[in-house]
């Protein structure tokens, strides 16, 4: 039962109870008031009968009929033995056959000198009767009236109090459920913006004049600024830690002590190789290398696990796990990946120019001590020297090469725009290869298209690009064959291709042509006089300016290089072709 129900039930059981309170005192109040006035008369009737009487006892009879006439009441006569003497309801000839009355509570109390007072139903005429007995005549004088009337009067008072009660207890529960009302309604309310605090809305407080009412308003209306204030705060705290978390190298997951996951990281889903809206499985079957799940296993038990390095899908990654005070765990994945490849790139750059720099610096120190110590004419000095030079200046272009690099992947290089003939640059670069072009008695081709003659970006990085490809391409290219220089117009930029007719490179160094020392075929690379830098520095510049580089080939017809570069003039900065 709700609290409107509750103050109705319990105002109208309350008004009952009081009713039935007043009804019933009332009643006993009236009783007794009727009573004592109707003795009152009684016994005044029975002193007026006692002094009326003739002394001559057989006009008694006649005396008390005459007297009850006026009255109404039934007036009988008892000696001191109890016997009736005269009865008005009673005829005179069988009045010897009449109860004897001397054991009556009212005759007895009357002979006793005392006034007689009593209520009973009467043998005689087969009525209730109240009895007022006093001395005097024969012995005891004794008046009887009807209790009906009274009786009557009372059952009347009875319906009309109860008449009035009924309508106090239908007017009391109108007013009990009016007031309960007024108090019920505002604390339905208040239960209805408690539920809009707890479900995170702005709740609707209810104005009510009832002081306790409007204190419990006051007081959820401090509750509700005192937890918005705090969960705004706590939503802040736990944005600047989801920023964190989210904003960390590191993968960190998270479980409760169900093994359920309850926080993983971009940077973590990554690494597992899930997207970011996926819902991921339990701890304990997230991983699936076995010493990864030894971990979880171990961290599970309660124990804890640093730095352990674990090979997931080709990737090298450290794992440390802690176990959560109320169980769970919470997993740290660094990927170092690229940090080991970027150790085996130092290592073999280190080996790579060592072994680069030894060779030129083992013929200088040999023709040099040579020419020291045997001192051989002028014709060998001549050629000796020639060799030391040539050595001196591949070392040269080598160094010169490690600092374009460097200076490109620092960032400290910058390009400046202009516009360039594709033509005429590509001349000049081949014009420079020289001797190189005569000894192997090449030609160049130009596959210009209309409306990629020309481009504006850096003539130092489109010279080095065009340097370097035809370069290659001159070295691998047989004797007599043409190098071809085509260009073409792809989004906001040009391709530059160079194509020769050489052996071709086979499919698997197609990708790491372009990474620095890497050659495929060493020997020859070496013979030529390659540094094994040009293409990366290529690469470099172009991806400096926002392009690409890439290579195709098959064996036996040739390799094509290719170079897509931004026309800086056009806004183009965005990843050329694929």
């Amino acid at each position: 039962m709700n609290l409107s129900g509750r103050v109705v039930t319990g105002s109208i059981v309350l008004l009952a109870g009081a009713m039935a309170i007043v009804v019933g005192a009332t009643e006993v109040s009236l009783r007794h008031d009727m009573e004592a006035s109707l003795a009152s008369s009684l016994r005044a009737e029975a002193r007026i009968v006692a002094s009326a009487l003739p002394a001559d006892s057989t006009e008694w009879g006649r005396a008390v009929r005459r007297l009850a006439g006026s009255g109404g009441h039934r007036i009988t006569l008892i000696d001191t033995t109890g016997r009736v003497r005269a009865d008005n309801e009673v005829p005179d000839a069988t009045l010897p056959f009449v109860e004897n009355h001397r054991t009556r509570p009212e005759v007895e109390a009357a002979l006793a000198g005392k006034e007689g007072l009593a209520e009973r139903r009467s043998v005689t005429v087969a009525e209730d009767l109240l009895y007022v007995a006093v001395r005097g005549g024969p012995g005891v004088v004794r008046v009887a009236a009807p209790y009906a009337p009274v009786q009557d009067t009372l059952d009347r008072a009875r319906r009309a109090v109860l008449w009035a009660a009924l309508l106090a207890l239908l007017a009391g529960s109108v007013a009990a459920l009016i007031a309960s009302r007024s108090i019920t309604g505002p604390l339905h309310r208040i239960t209805v913006a408690a539920r809009a605090i707890a479900s995170g809305h702005q709740p609707v407080l209810p104005v009510t004049g009832i002081p306790d009412v409007a204190t419990l308003v006051l007081a959820l209306r401090d509750m509700h600024e005192q937890l918005t204030a705090r969960f705004d705060a706590l939503r802040r705290e736990q944005a600047r830690i989801a920023a964190v978390v989210e904003s960390m190298v590191e993968g960190l997951i998270a479980a409760d002590a169900r093994g359920t996951v309850v926080l993983a990281n971009t940077a973590a889903r990554r690494l597992l190789g899930y997207p970011v809206d996926a819902v991921l499985p339990a701890i304990d079957e997230i991983f699936r290398a076995k010493p990864a799940r030894e971990v979880v296993a171990e961290v599970r038990a309660g124990g804890s696990v640093t730095g352990r390095e674990l090979d997931l899908e080709g990737r090298t990654i450290v794992a440390s796990a802690r176990p959560l005070p109320q169980g769970g765990a919470v997993l740290v994945l660094h990927d170092l990946t690229e940090v080991r490849r970027l150790q085996v790139m130092r290592r073999d750059f280190v080996a790579n120019v060592s072994h680069e720099l030894k060779t030129p610096l083992t013929s200088i120190s040999g023709y040099a001590e040579t020419l020291i110590a045997d001192r051989p004419g002028p014709e060998v000095a001549g050629r000796f020297l020639q060799i030391i030079l040539d050595n001196a200046r591949r070392m040269q272009r080598l160094v010169d090469g490690l600092l374009d690099l460097s200076r490109v992947e620092s960032g400290r290089w910058r390009p400046v725009p202009e516009r360039l003939d594709v033509a005429s640059l590509a001349r000049e670069v081949w014009d420079g290869l020289g001797d190189r072009i005569v000894e192997r008695g090449a030609t160049l081709a130009l596959e210009l298209a209309p409306e990629a003659e020309s481009i504006v970006t850096d003539a130092d990085a489109l010279r080095q690009v065009l340097t370097n490809f035809l370069d290659n391409a001159l070295r691998y290219s047989p004797a007599g064959s043409p190098v071809t220089v085509a260009t073409s117009r792809q989004d906001h930029g040009i391709v530059v291709s160079v194509r020769d007719r050489g052996p071709g490179i086979p499919a698997e160094h197609l990708p790491r042509i372009f990474e620095r020392f890497y050659r495929a075929d060493p020997s020859r690379s070496r013979d030529e006089g390659g540094t094994g830098l040009g293409l990366a520095i290529v690469k470099h510049l172009v991806e400096a300016q926002g392009g690409r580089v890439w290579a195709e080939s098959r064996i036996g017809e040739g390799a094509t290089v290719s170079a897509w570069l931004p026309d800086l003039a056009a806004g183009g900065d965005g990843p050329g072709p694929r």
